[in-house]
C-alpha cells in the first residue's frame, strides 16, 4: 500500500466556483473516483475547517484539507490506465473555448456511482494534450443528445452561470404514452430529490408547501401523434411526440413531470409504465425515448447566440422522426 500525507490546498482564482468533487478529481489524479467521494462523505475533506459536500462551490482563497489517501500500488494502472478507452464523440460545434457533442444513450457523462468512466474521461484520454476539458452540465445516462464541454476555465464559469441564471434554452424530445392534451402547455410542479438505501437517486412530486421541494417548470409543445413502425408485432396504445423546454434543471425533471401528468416516457425504467415498456421492447424500442434535442447559449467569449441541434438517433427516429412534423 502507498499513502500520502495530509495536504492543504489553496483555491486559486481559476478554480473559483468549481465543485469540490471536480476540484479533487483534478488534484488527486490516479485516485479512484469511489475513494474521492468516500472521503468527502466521511468528512475527511475539509473546506475552511468545515465539512463540505461534493457539490460545494469553492471560492478563491478557500483552504481545502486533504486527508492521507491510501492506495494499492497497482490501483492507478488497473482502474484509470488501460481500462479507460480513448473515444471521440460526434461533434456539433467546437472552437477554442468549448465544444458541443452528441452524446449517445447508455453512456454516463462521468464516472462514479458504480460507473468506472464516462464521456469526459474518454474524451480526456482521446485528447491528452488538451489543457482542460470539463463538463458544463449533465445528462442522464439513458438520455442522448447535446452535451457541452468547456475547454477553458473562464468558459466553464461563464457557461455554468448561464445555466444557473436560466439563461439557456434547453429543449428535449420525448415520446409519451397516450394523447397529450393540446391545451396543457405548462407543468409547474415542485420536485423533491432523495436517495434510496442503495445510493440510487430518485425524484418525486411534492406539495407546494413542502420545504424540501424545489419549484420545477417544464413547457410542453405537442409535435404530433406517433404510430409504431409497421414491423411492431402487436397493437400499442396511442403515443405523442412532445418537445419539452425546461426552465429549471432539476434531476429527472422531465421524466417525473410527464409521468405525474399521466403520460410516462416510452422506455423509462424508473418512472415509466413497465408493462408498456415490455411491449415497446418487443416491438423494437429498447431504450428511453428522451433526447436533448436543442440547446441555445451565449458564447462565453464574444456573446454570440449559438444554438446546437442533435438529430434523433436512428433507433428513435424510426418511432417518432421529428422532421416529418415540420414539413
Amino acid at each position: 500500500m502507498t499513502a500520502s500525507a495530509v495536504r492543504h490546498l489553496t483555491v486559486d482564482a481559476e478554480s473559483a466556483d468549481q465543485r469540490l468533487d471536480n476540484f479533487l478529481l483534478r488534484e488527486l489524479k490516479g485516485v479512484p473516483k469511489s475513494l474521492v467521494y468516500r472521503i468527502i462523505r466521511s468528512g475527511e475533506v475539509r473546506v475552511n475547517k468545515a465539512r463540505a459536500r461534493a457539490d460545494t462551490r469553492l471560492q478563491a482563497g478557500d483552504d481545502v484539507r486533504l486527508p492521507p489517501v491510501r492506495l494499492p500500488q497497482r490501483a492507478d494502472a488497473a482502474e484509470f490506465g488501460a481500462v479507460v478507452p480513448a473515444r471521440e464523440f460526434p461533434l456539433l460545434y467546437e472552437d477554442a473555448a468549448l465544444l458541443a457533442l452528441d452524446k449517445p444513450a447508455g453512456v454516463a457523462v462521468h464516472g462514479g456511482s458504480g460507473v468506472s468512466y464516462g464521456v469526459i474521461e474518454q474524451l480526456r484520454r482521446a485528447r491528452p494534450q488538451a489543457p482542460l476539458l470539463e463538463l458544463v452540465h449533465r445528462l442522464d445516462r439513458e438520455t442522448s443528445g447535446v452535451l457541452l464541454v468547456a475547454k477553458k476555465r473562464s468558459a466553464l464559469k461563464a457557461l455554468q452561470e448561464q445555466f444557473r441564471q436560466r439563461a439557456t434554452g434547453k429543449t428535449y424530445l420525448a415520446l409519451v404514452r397516450g394523447e397529450w392534451p393540446q391545451a396543457r402547455k405548462v407543468i409547474d410542479v415542485p420536485l423533491h430529490k432523495y436517495v434510496l438505501p442503495d445510493g440510487e437517486r430518485r425524484v418525486r412530486v411534492t406539495d407546494a408547501d413542502d420545504p424540501q421541494g424545489q419549484r420545477s417548470i417544464s413547457l410542453v409543445r405537442v409535435l404530433g401523434a406517433v404510430h409504431p413502425p409497421a414491423a411492431a408485432p402487436s397493437p400499442l396504445p396511442a403515443m405523442t411526440l412532445l418537445a419539452v423546454t425546461i426552465k429549471t434543471g432539476r434531476t429527472h425533471q422531465i421524466r417525473v413531470h410527464l409521468a405525474h401528468a399521466g403520460h410516462p416516457i416510452a422506455g423509462d425504467a424508473k418512472y415509466g409504465d413497465f408493462e408498456w415498456n415490455r411491449q415497446l421492447a418487443r416491438a423494437g424500442l429498447r431504450r428511453m425515448f428522451l433526447h436533448a434535442w436543442q440547446l441555445s447559449i451565449r458564447h462565453p467569449g464574444d456573446g454570440r447566440q449559438l444554438e446546437f441541434t442533435a438529430p434523433l438517433p436512428p433507433e428513435l427516429a424510426q418511432w417518432g422522426d421529428v422532421d416529418r412534423f415540420f414539413h
